[in-house]
C-alpha cells in the first residue's frame, strides 16, 4: 500500500497562519534604499580617485618651478622672520574657502592661473610649506618670496629670502627628489619642468627709488645694467642645474603702482595719475632684459632652451588706462583701505575692504587683484604656449 503524501497545503496546521511571500511596500522600499546607497557609495569613490587633468597643447611639462618675488609667492614668507607678510584677512578673502595663504592678493596669482592651464595641478604652493607631500614637491612649488629682488640689498632689507638663497633652495629641492625618484629620473623631471622667474619690481620700488645707498653709486642706467647682470646669473645658474624652459617676466608700468602715486604725486589725494618719470624706468629696463634673454637663447638654443621674455608692462598698462573696458571702477587705489599705502601688515582683518575685488585693478597699494592677474595671464599664454609645446 502506497504511503500517503501529504499534500503541500496540509503540512501546515490549519490552526497556524501560514507565511507570506515579502513583496509588500516595504520590501520594495528597502531594495530602493540598498541600490541607492550602494550608487552614492560609488559615486564618492569615484571622486576619490584622481582625475585626469586637461593638457594644454598636450603638453607633457612634469613641474612648473618658480623664483621671484611677492607677485609669485603662494606664501614662503609665512616661515620667514620678517614684516613682509600677508598669511591673515583680508588677504585670501576670494582664494578657495576663503584661506589667507600668504599670497599678497584677494584670490590666486597669475602663476596659479599658469600651473593650472599647463594641466599640473590648480596652484603652485610655497617650498617652505613643511605639510607638502612628495607629489606636491614633484609636480613644482614656488622658491619665491615677497620682498626679494635681484640686487643683493633688497632682500636684505626686508630680511627675505635673496634669489641665490632661492637657488639653493631649489638644488636641495633636487636631493630630495633624487631621494625618492633616483638621480637620472629627476634630472630628466628637471629638464622637462616649466620655469618662471619673476622679480625686479622691488629692487627700484623699496630699494632705489627709496633708500639713498644705491643712488649713491649708480645711475637708473647703471643700476640697471646692475640688475641685468644678476638676471643672467641666475638664468646661468638655473640652466647648469637643468632647468631648460625657463620664462622671466619684465617690470610693470612702476608708476602706475598705487603706492608710487602716494609717495611721489604732489597731490595724492587729488592728482592721482601714472608718473611716468617711473614707468619709463620700467620700459626701459624691459627693452634691456629682452634682448639679454634674446641672446642667451640664440646661445642656447642648439642645446634645447626656451627662454623667453614674459611682457607683463603692456596689458597691464593697458588695464590701467582702459580700465572700464575691463569691468573695473578703480585702477589707480586698492580694495585694501584707502587703496593709497596699505600692504602687508598694513592691510589688516581692521582694515576698511571694498565690497568687490573684481572691481578694482589693484588689491592693495602694490599688487593687482585676483581678476587682474587672470588678465595678465590671459596676455601671457602665447609666452606660456612657447615654452611648454612638445
Amino acid at each position: 500500500m502506497e504511503p500517503r503524501v501529504r499534500s503541500r497545503r496540509s503540512l501546515f496546521p490549519r490552526s497556524l497562519p501560514r507565511p507570506k511571500m515579502r513583496t509588500d511596500r516595504s520590501c520594495r522600499a528597502r531594495h530602493f534604499f540598498l541600490r541607492a546607497l550602494v550608487l552614492f557609495l560609488s559615486l564618492r569613490a569615484l571622486r576619490a580617485l584622481p582625475s585626469k587633468r586637461a593638457r594644454a597643447l598636450n603638453n607633457t611639462v612634469s613641474a612648473m618651478l618658480v623664483f621671484g618675488d611677492s607677485t609669485v609667492d603662494p606664501g614662503n614668507n609665512n616661515y620667514v622672520r620678517t614684516a613682509f607678510k600677508s598669511d591673515f584677512p583680508p588677504y585670501g578673502r576670494d582664494f578657495a574657502d576663503q584661506v589667507p595663504t600668504g599670497r599678497f592678493t584677494n584670490g590666486r596669482l597669475a602663476s596659479d592661473y599658469i600651473v593650472s592651464y599647463i594641466g599640473i595641478k590648480d596652484y603652485v604652493p610655497a617650498y617652505l610649506d613643511p605639510s607638502l607631500s612628495f607629489e606636491d614637491l614633484k609636480t613644482g612649488v614656488s622658491f619665491a618670496s615677497a620682498g626679494s629682488g635681484y640686487d643683493p640689498l633688497t632682500p636684505a632689507l626686508s630680511n627675505v629670502v635673496s634669489m641665490p638663497k632661492q637657488l639653493e633652495y631649489f638644488k636641495e629641492y633636487k636631493k630630495r627628489l633624487a631621494s625618492t625618484m633616483g638621480k637620472q629620473s629627476m634630472e630628466r623631471h628637471i629638464n622637462k619642468a616649466a620655469f618662471l622667474v619673476s622679480a625686479g619690481t622691488n629692487d627700484f620700488v623699496v630699494n632705489y627709488f627709496t633708500v639713498p645707498v644705491r643712488r649713491r653709486n649708480f645711475t637708473v642706467a647703471t643700476y640697471q645694467q646692475f640688475l641685468l647682470q644678476h638676471v643672467k646669473d641666475l638664468t646661468k645658474g638655473l640652466w647648469e642645474e637643468g632647468a631648460r624652459r625657463v620664462g622671466v617676466v619684465g617690470l610693470p608700468p612702476m608708476g602706475c603702482l598705487p603706492i608710487m602715486i602716494t609717495l611721489n604725486s604732489n597731490s595724492p589725494l587729488l592728482q592721482r595719475g601714472c608718473m611716468d618719470q617711473f614707468s619709463s624706468v620700467a620700459r626701459d629696463y624691459n627693452a634691456l632684459l629682452q634682448k639679454e634673454l634674446a641672446s642667451m637663447q640664440s646661445s642656447l638654443a642648439s642645446q634645447g632652451s626656451r627662454i623667453y621674455y614674459a611682457d607683463i608692462y603692456q596689458p597691464l598698462s593697458d588695464v590701467i588706462q582702459r580700465f572700464p573696458s575691463y569691468g573695473f571702477d578703480q585702477a589707480l587705489s586698492g580694495c585694501c583701505g584707502t587703496g593709497m599705502l596699505e600692504a602687508s601688515f598694513m592691510c589688516n582683518p581692521k582694515s576698511f575692504v571694498c565690497p568687490d575685488a573684481s572691481r578694482y585693478v589693484f588689491w592693495d597699494s602694490i599688487h593687482p587683484s585676483d581678476k587682474t592677474y587672470y588678465l595678465v595671464f590671459q596676455t601671457l599664454r602665447p609666452v606660456v604656449d612657447a615654452i611648454i609645446r612638445d
